[in-house]
């Protein structure tokens, strides 16, 4: 490739890193400094509150976006792939299961993951609400349809995510560059009119707030973080982009952007303090407010879209790695793998979106909600990037105590600001969090269950075959396949068809999947196949969790190594598990019997290998835990 076909490619990507990874971000402005100096949070707008303040953000921005997500965090890749989920694959893979850190590493995973959920259900509810609130500053008549409007923007949104976002994702990019663009011009006009606020670039400012200011600055520190939130997104999408392209996104664009808009408001505000009612829409005065509205009402669908595929790809990612159920996940694009549709997650994030939009119904008490999902998020995100530093990168301890022990301490202080916020609010992500985080945990360890059963009771493989064939049964034309687990014996499938159909196909394939803690597995690892003897073949089908199973699709593969396939002369024997909540060892009665619903509810095997229904034949085995 020439160096104009990379350059081209590198100004590609990063346009649209800049539409797609800093929507969330990006919106902060629309209701960040409003919501710090809320009267319910006591901060009054005088000069050396709002020097501190806006102090504090664009220090925020430069050590917590810039230094540690983009200069640290996005080191900390799984093979490319970014997010917490791969995060938490990569130091579960750097540390044994037999370390004591095991499970508490992957409890943070899980729960940092539930709260990305949380945080994917405000960023839709507050940015638009944020976005057509603006109509309240044109004129009062507005106010009794904002919520309704509101709704109205968010149905019509999801109801379009099936169809994919590829035909108005080419408008995203253009989009937020106007708004970055817009965001950047308003800064300067209002920081000419007032000089004074460039002050602010100073630490000390900042330092001097919260020295002076006691509790109410450190409350107001849980409002700050709002100034922050979109940073987890730019590490979830680094597999889309890359690094360079996020780096460049954030460095070229969107941090000068933010950084100019908030020292924009602030200059405002030294002006005329009565414009805290809403600084943005106020930057330019009454003829842009409409205008305004309009653009920031695309920005905040683009953001809000942004949070939905990354929740889409959150849960994608979950089901392979067994914290989740297997559901229906449709791809809405024929040449990008990544654009998916999840219609359950869909519809069921949808009405909790909406939810919090009637039960809130303001910007400012929803952003109460908002902080504590993103601050815990932040917290798990440092935790594990030490263990990453420590065990998988083999760093000197003093040296990944100096990496990450600064974002530590900050990162404990703006949890424990936003945590003042719990009965204001914050308990409704907790509160999401905390039923997703049973319902993940509550799935792995009846996986486990199910999967310690059936190894007690397993027949060896080797030994079965081995007796078989001394009197062999009656050989029938055709391949039958039998799915068979990672520690299963003779597969139930085989054992039911000899007992009631007394017959053997003439060729017999035992086909094992493994899921990695990794995000992809290389085309020529994919497919193992192992002869057992007397025309039987175990067949080990490797996927990360990024990858998409296709079983059809391996098979195809297997004539690399002699085993060719006619689909139309061939069966698949599944055996579908009827889970049973049994008294004694275990979970909890209460986790066993949501264990079964779910397992009753959950995706067949055949449909999520997208294995042909034509060619699948089901045989019923109970399973105790």
């Amino acid at each position: 490739m020439t160096s104009e076909h990379k350059k081209s490619g590198l100004v590609g990507l990063t346009l649209a890193a800049v539409g797609i990874v800093y929507g969330d971000i990006g919106t902060s402005p629309l209701y960040t400094l409003k919501t710090v100096f809320d009267p319910a949070h006591g901060l009054s707008v005088t000069h050396n509150n709002l020097l501190g303040i806006v102090s504090l953000i664009f220090w925020g921005l430069t050590l917590i976006v810039s230094l540690k997500y983009v200069t640290l965090v996005l080191r900390a890749d799984n093979r490319g792939e970014g997010g917490i989920m791969a995060l938490m694959a990569l130091v579960l893979s750097s540390v044994s299961k037999s370390s004591r850190w095991h499970v508490p590493l992957m409890v943070i995973g899980v729960f940092g993951a539930t709260l990305f959920y949380g945080d994917s259900v405000i960023t839709p509810a507050i940015s638009v609400l944020s976005a057509i609130e603006g109509l309240e500053v044109a004129t009062p008549a507005f106010s009794p349809y904002v919520v309704w409007l509101t709704i109205a923007v968010l149905v019509a949104l999801y109801s379009v995510q099936s169809h994919g976002t590829a035909g108005i994702g080419r408008f995203f990019a253009p989009i937020m560059l106007i708004w970055f663009v817009a965001l950047a011009c308003m800064g300067v006009l209002n920081i000419i009119k007032s000089p004074g606020i460039l002050a602010a670039v100073n630490p000390l400012h900042a330092v001097a707030f919260l020295l002076d200011n006691g509790r109410i600055a450190f409350l107001s520190l849980g409002a700050v973080v709002l100034a922050l939130t979109g940073a987890e997104a730019l590490y979830a999408d680094m597999g889309h982009f890359g690094k360079k392209p996020i780096r460049m996104a954030w460095f070229l664009i969107a941090f000068p952007a933010l950084a100019l808009n908030y020292l924009g408001q602030g200059g405002l505000l030294l002006a005329h303090p009565e414009a805290i009612s809403n600084p943005f829409y106020q930057q330019l005065g009454a003829w842009s407010v409409y205008p305004l509205v309009i653009l920031s009402t695309m920005a905040t669908v683009i953001a809000s879209q942004a949070t939905i595929s990354g929740t889409f790809s959150m849960t994608k990612q979950a089901i392979a790695l067994g914290f989740l159920p297997r559901m229906r996940v449709r791809h809405t694009s024929e040449s990008e793998i990544g654009q998916i549709y999840i219609p359950a997650v869909n519809w069921l994030q949808l009405a909790v979106v909406l939810l919090a939009v009637v039960g809130f119904g303001s910007s400012e008490k929803l952003a109460a909600a908002y902080g504590i999902a993103v601050t815990a998020t932040m917290l798990a995100t440092t935790i594990l990037t030490f263990f990453v530093i420590r065990y998988r990168w083999k760093m000197n301890l003093l040296l990944c105590w100096a990496a990450t022990g600064f974002f530590l301490f900050i990162d404990v202080n703006l949890f424990a600001a936003s945590s003042l916020k719990l009965f204001h609010g914050g308990w409704f992500p907790l509160l999401l969090g905390a039923v997703l985080f049973i319902i993940m945990l509550t799935w792995k360890r009846g996986r486990q269950l199910v999967f310690q059963n059936l190894e007690k009771h397993a027949i060896p493989l080797n030994e079965f075959l081995s007796s078989l064939f001394i009197a062999p049964p009656l050989r029938v034309p055709g391949t039958a396949i039998f799915l068979r687990g990672e520690t299963d014996g003779v597969p139930h499938a085989l054992l039911h068809n000899l007992l009631h159909n007394k017959v053997l196909h003439e060729r017999v394939i035992f086909l094992t999947v493994f899921m990695h803690e990794e995000p992809w597995v290389l085309p020529s690892e994919r497919v193992r196949v192992v002869e057992l003897g007397h025309q039987c073949y175990q067949v080990n089908v490797h996927y990360g969790f990024k990858d998409e199973p296709d079983i059809p699709a391996a098979l195809v593969q297997c004539a690399e190594q002699g085993l060719d396939f006619e689909m139309m002369e061939t069966s698949f024997f599944i055996a579908r598990q009827t889970i049973i909540s049994t008294p004694g060892a275990g979970m909890m009665p209460w986790r066993e019997h949501l264990f079964v619903t779910m397992s009753r509810n959950a995706r067949t095997a055949a449909d999520y290998y997208q294995i042909p229904s034509n060619r699948v034949i089901e045989l019923g085995t109970q399973v105790e835990i």
